[in-house]
Parts: C-alpha cells; sequence; structure tokens
C-alpha cells in the first residue's frame, strides 16, 4: 500500500482548539502578526441547516450527548467550531476572587476589555422572562441576592430575538456570542483554520524531549504535521489532559471537577420559565459553594433527563409548559481520573453530597415560594456542565499557563486549579488575553537577547 502523504507546515504558533480559549489565543497572536494555524477537531456548524435543533445538538455533542463518567454523570461535549459556546447559556462572570488569592493571577484589566468589547449586560428586564423574574423575587424574599446576569447576548443582533431553553441546542437567533466568531477573525488577520483535524501527538525534541515542536495528526484522514515555536493546547477539560499525558506529563487528568448540576423542577399553575431566556437570574452562596440561576432542559430533554431518574418522571412532560426550573451548580471537589476520552471517573465525596443537599433544599423552597406544587419537586439526576481542573495551575501549569515542557502551553478550563461554581467563559478569555500578552512579551525579550549576543 503506498504511503499517504503527509501535509506539512511551519508556523510560529499551533492551537489546538477553537472554543473560548483557543480562539482568543489565535485572535490575539494573529493579530500582533504572528503566524498561526487552529486546528478543530469537530466541524464549522454554524451554518448547517440542523445547528441549533436536537437533531443537531445529537449530531456535534460527544457520544450524541450521551457521554457519562464510571459514575454515571452525564456530560455535553461538543466538538466543533466555537467550542461550548456553540451550546452554552450565553452567561458570563468574572472570576471568582479566590483565583486571584490563590493563582496570584490578577485578570482585572482582561475582564474590563472583554466586557467592553464584547458588551456584556444582563438583558433587559422586559426579556429576563416573567416565570424567571419571579422565581428570583422569590429567592429575594427569602433573604438571597438574586441578581441578573451578565449576558453574551444581544438581542439587536437577532432576527428577531428568539430565545427560550432551546438556545442551549445552539443559537439559531444570531444573539448569542460564539467564540466561532473570534476564530473567523483571527483568520481574516492571517491565521488558519483546520476543522476535522484531529491531532494524536504534541512533538518534542530539545534534551530530554522537554522542548515542543509542533504536533502531528489526521485532518480527515489526511495525514499532517505542524513545526511550530510554541504549541497552545485548548481541547477542553477532556482533551488537553489527554494530549498532555500523551506528551509525557503522566499526572495529567489525575482528578477533575465538573462544576456537578442538577435542575430542581416544580409544576405551578402559570407558565414556567421554559420559553425564556435561560440563566437570566442567578444567586451565589459561597460559604457554601454553590450557585443557583433560573434554567429549565429543552422541550425535548426533558424526558430523557427526567427518565434517567426513574420512568415514571419522565411522564411529567406534558407539564413542562407549566414547569418552574432552578438549576444548582455545586464548587465540586476535584476527584477522580481523565482515563481516555470517554473513560472518566468523577465521584462525588460526601461533602460534595452534603453540599448537594442542602442547595436543593433551598431550591425546593425557592419554587415552592414562586408557586410551584410541593408535590410536584422533582430533582434531576447529576450531570458534568464545565469540566474542569484536570491540567491545574499551580500544579502542572505556571502563573503563565506553562507546563514544564518548554513552548507548551494550556489555556481553557483545564487550567482551573479547582471548580468555579459559576459560568466559565469571561475567565477563559480573560486567561487567553494575559497568555497573549505573556507570549508577545516572551518574544520581544528572546529577539532583544539576540541581538545583544
Amino acid at each position: 500500500m503506498p504511503t499517504a502523504h503527509v501535509r506539512e507546515l511551519e508556523v510560529d504558533f499551533v492551537v489546538i482548539g477553537s472554543g473560548p480559549g483557543g480562539a482568543t489565543v489565535a485572535r490575539g497572536l494573529a493579530r500582533a502578526g504572528r503566524s498561526v494555524v487552529i486546528l478543530e477537531r469537530g466541524k464549522d456548524y454554524r451554518d448547517w441547516p440542523l445547528y441549533g435543533t436536537y437533531a443537531g445538538a445529537l449530531t456535534y455533542a460527544d457520544q450524541h450527548a450521551l457521554l457519562f463518567t464510571r459514575e454515571g454523570l452525564n456530560v455535553i461535549r461538543p466538538l466543533m467550531a466555537g467550542g461550548a459556546t456553540s451550546m452554552y447559556c450565553g452567561c458570563a462572570a468574572p472570576p471568582p476572587d479566590w483565583l486571584k488569592d490563590t493563582t496570584h493571577i490578577d485578570l482585572e484589566s482582561q475582564v474590563a476589555a472583554a466586557k467592553q468589547e464584547l458588551g456584556l449586560a444582563p438583558l433587559p428586564a422586559q426579556l429576563r422572562g416573567t416565570a424567571s423574574t419571579r422565581l428570583a423575587e422569590a429567592g429575594q424574599a427569602l433573604g438571597q441576592d438574586w441578581q441578573p446576569l451578565l449576558k453574551f447576548m444581544r438581542p439587536s443582533r437577532a432576527s428577531p430575538f428568539d430565545c427560550g431553553a432551546k438556545c442551549m441546542l445552539g443559537c439559531r437567533c444570531g444573539a448569542k456570542w460564539n467564540a466561532a466568531e473570534w476564530v473567523d477573525e483571527a483568520v481574516s488577520a492571517g491565521a488558519q483554520f483546520w476543522t476535522e483535524a484531529c491531532v494524536d501527538q504534541i512533538l518534542l525534541d530539545g534534551p530530554g524531549n522537554r522542548q515542543a515542536r509542533g504536533v502531528r495528526g489526521r485532518q480527515r484522514g489526511q495525514p499532517f504535521e505542524i513545526r511550530a515555536g510554541t504549541v497552545i493546547v485548548c481541547a477542553g477539560g477532556i482533551g488537553s489532559p489527554l494530549l498532555l499525558r500523551q506528551a509525557g506529563l503522566q499526572r495529567a487528568g489525575s482528578g477533575i471537577a465538573m462544576d456537578t448540576t442538577v435542575i430542581v423542577y416544580g409544576v405551578s399553575a402559570e407558565k414556567g420559565n421554559g420559553g425564556e431566556p435561560p440563566m437570566t437570574y442567578a444567586w451565589e452562596n459561597p460559604d457554601d459553594g454553590y450557585m443557583l440561576s433560573t434554567l429549565i432542559d429543552p422541550w425535548l430533554m426533558y424526558p430523557i433527563i427526567t427518565a434517567l431518574k426513574g420512568l415514571q418522571h419522565a411522564l411529567t412532560w406534558p407539564l413542562w409548559g407549566r414547569s418552574l426550573g432552578v438549576m444548582v451548580k455545586l464548587k465540586d471537589d476535584t476527584t477522580g481520573a481523565v482515563v481516555s476520552e470517554h473513560d472518566i471517573s468523577k465521584p462525588m465525596t460526601p461533602a460534595d453530597r452534603a453540599r448537594l443537599d442542602r442547595a436543593t433544599a433551598v431550591a425546593e423552597r425557592i419554587l415552592i415560594k414562586a408557586g410551584a406544587d410541593p408535590r410536584t419537586i422533582l430533582v434531576t439526576p447529576p450531570r458534568g456542565t464545565h469540566p474542569c481542573a484536570s491540567v491545574r495551575i499551580g500544579d502542572l501549569l505556571d502563573s503563565n499557563l506553562k507546563t514544564e515542557i518548554d513552548h507548551l502551553y494550556v489555556c481553557d478550563a483545564s487550567a482551573f486549579p479547582a471548580s468555579l461554581a459559576r459560568p466559565t467563559v469571561l475567565t477563559i478569555i480573560a486567561l487567553g488575553e494575559r497568555l497573549v500578552g505573556h507570549l508577545i512579551s516572551l518574544e520581544k525579550v528572546r529577539y532583544a537577547a539576540v541581538q545583544t549576543a
């Protein structure tokens, strides 16, 4: 059999992944005049007719949205241009204070710049949803400081604005920002964007193979080899540790957090929040390590999720239109391991379970206060919404997101030192912008050293 032709390329930077981390880094480096190639294992589905539909989501979610950990935690992992921002709720939150305190990484200026550029703000009051507002007011009546969340949404971009639980399948009205938009800007600045490009190996050389020099993989079956001055891994909480472990960092993927999430449901006499934008209001309890927000599963996903709790619960599907939902997101402990791409262990610790019990009890009180029938309260099985903390800053990464291998960096949620228990995208963008500044400064230092040698 003839040997397949290997496509070869040489660039300054190769970025693996096109989610918020990869898109931010690639755009910044390309705008600075560096040669960049972005490698995305999935396709760009934005113009696909089924994008944002149930059939579409089952196509581009890993394992057709049926990826489960060994312990039964359902993990939704989009494999596509834009990464997780193609199926997120469009929520923004600044990094928690503890992140700066523990890592000494100050992201204030990067967060402020991203807020201004993307116009991050809560949705106007009239668009936050009547039922969602009622839930927030019920929480406030119980002494909680519920507030509207910042959103990666601009209703003025939509034609028309048509946001509900279904927008978690992918935004079809155009209101929600997608990291793939920054990939487009990177390409306009000169970067190359390869879709369906799966990286098999990070190439190493130098003494003891301690320097990254590129990647090897396949794009639609054709092998490629890209030599690069720097490799930046942005493949997410599951993908990144596997690539790093292949490069010899054996502790990568030892432990993972998921922002373990449940939704607590109750049926009211009035219209529920399924037809309203998701997560328009939220309240955090940092002392107990959880966040509550207004959220309900999309109509066709509801019976699937509730059936995991028991077939009798799926029979409540006809009541979806009157269902109120409050999401519980835990600051879960880092446990388990990423063994392989589809073999993940994520046990809940006794502390996690106790925290979840307390949080769901609070959510139940809010639902009842908002008019839900106490007899209809239902807690969904837990799911993993933000795979993270699998390549942690302070453990496998330094404060500049560099691994112990020279010219090898990570910029995605895997870098978090622990679960954030809040929306992650703004923090990832800020880390990406900071990394761009570091890499450009590093190049200038190296250039000056050569000039004076």
